[in-house]
This record gives structure tokens, C-alpha cells and sequence, in this order.
């Protein structure tokens, strides 16, 4: 009896460790290095967007400090030895429901509109990203437009 309340406790800790750990098939991972790309598409991710990626992957993927930073620096290797974005959007499109798919240019917006405007870099990016994504011109625009709206009024706040 001990011993099987030891394993499932054993267990326990091995769901928080494969949880903390993002694998190469991990669609957290692809998200998160689209988003890592958004961020430095730009010349180099602002202390602002490091931030609220940070913030997205804590929020989004539920996840605490220690295992946001393990998946943004995962990503940002990831990201790094990419030569496309259809190696990150194909796993999406896999893993994601159409809602979801949104759900990450949204994502990417709030990443752009973190440090203020968005450079046609960053407009191109995400179009791109939607397109492979299936999300569409008009939820893109419609998703650029509110994520604009929520930051202006969080600035005026």
C-alpha cells in the first residue's frame, strides 16, 4: 500500500517535469517560437515584448516563471535553426482547432503592439503566419484591430 502511494506521488512529479519539458513535437514550442520570431523580426526583441511574451506563455500555457522561461529560451533555439515559418505552422495546424489557430495571431499581435507600432516587418510576418494558419484576412484585421484597441486603452489606464 505504501509503496503505491509512493509512486503516485512519483507519478505526480513526473507530469509537472513533462509538463516543464517541450519537446520538438510540442506545439507550445512551435507557438512560442513564432512568437519568438514576431518579437525579433524587428533587429532584436525589446525588453517590452520579452515581457509580455513571457506573460502570454505564463497566461496561455499555464505555466509558472521557471518553465515560461525554459519554453521561451527552447524557442528562441528553435527559432534560431528555422528556415521558414511552415515548419512551426504545419505543427500548429495539427495540433490547434481554428479557434486556437487564431488564438496564436492574436498572440502575435499582442507580442507586435507590445512595444508600440508595428513595422511592416511585423505586418508581413503575421500576415504570412495567418495565411499558413488558415486564419483568415478578415479575422487577422479584425484580431490587429482589437489587439491595438486593448493596448491603447491599457495605456490610457
Amino acid at each position: 500500500m505504501f509503496d503505491a502511494i509512493l509512486k503516485f506521488i512519483g507519478e505526480l512529479g513526473e507530469d509537472d517535469q513533462r509538463a516543464q519539458t517541450f519537446a520538438d513535437n510540442d506545439y507550445r514550442l512551435a507557438a512560442a517560437a513564432l512568437l519568438v520570431h514576431t518579437a525579433a523580426i524587428d533587429g532584436e526583441i525589446s525588453d517590452v515584448e520579452r515581457a509580455r511574451l513571457h506573460d502570454l506563455m505564463m497566461q496561455r500555457f499555464k505555466l509558472d516563471d521557471e518553465a515560461a522561461d525554459k519554453l521561451i529560451a527552447r524557442a528562441e533555439e528553435v527559432d534560431e535553426r528555422a528556415v521558414d515559418l511552415y515548419h512551426f505552422t504545419t505543427r500548429l495546424n495539427r495540433a490547434l482547432d481554428d479557434k486556437q489557430r487564431a488564438r496564436v495571431v492574436e498572440m502575435m499581435w499582442q507580442v507586435v503592439f507590445a512595444d508600440g507600432g508595428v513595422t511592416e516587418f511585423e505586418d508581413n510576418l503575421i500576415w504570412r503566419a495567418a495565411d499558413l494558419l488558415n486564419v483568415s484576412r478578415e479575422e487577422r484585421i479584425a484580431l490587429r484591430t482589437r489587439v491595438a484597441e486593448q493596448k491603447a486603452a491599457n495605456d490610457d489606464a
